[in-house]
């Protein structure tokens, strides 16, 4: 670990859904025993209203996340890397955990297909938490 606490970093491309929800959902239940970062190998401008939604169904709040630029730092600062479709456009260094999630994106869907995507990324995220020995 790079830290006193484990560090993770989901990665997708537009940083607007996938990212932002495993974010949203690992904040919540970890609280602050894991550090917590996403990033978007191609940023969109803001967080998927869909996804934003959802969220706020499980009382989780991203509407204030914004997108952030995928940059070296933040993986080489990162215990584990989940890429979520971001493929060959996500740098990789040797000691890191990288997982790769595959999901549907929830880009241009609307909140009714977004909620399985959702529930999936918690399913997966309780798993991470598990296997972190975190929250």
């Amino acid at each position: 670990m790079t830290g006193s606490k484990p560090s993770v970093l989901f990665v997708c491309v537009h940083n607007a859904g996938r990212s932002q929800m495993a974010a949203g959902w690992l904040t919540a239940l970890a609280g602050d025993t894991v550090e917590v970062r996403s990033a978007g190998s191609a940023p969109k401008d803001a967080v998927n209203p869909s996804a934003v939604q959802a969220m706020a169904e499980v009382g989780i709040d991203i509407s204030t996340q914004v997108p952030k630029v995928l940059t070296t730092d933040a993986v080489q600062a990162s215990d584990v890397v989940i890429t979520m479709g971001c493929g060959d456009a996500c740098p990789v260094f040797p000691g890191k955990r990288y997982l790769d999630w595959e999901l549907e994106d929830p880009v241009g869907k609307g909140v009714d297909a977004v909620r399985p995507i959702r529930d999936e990324i918690k399913r997966r995220v309780q798993t991470l938490l598990g296997e972190l020995g975190a929250g």
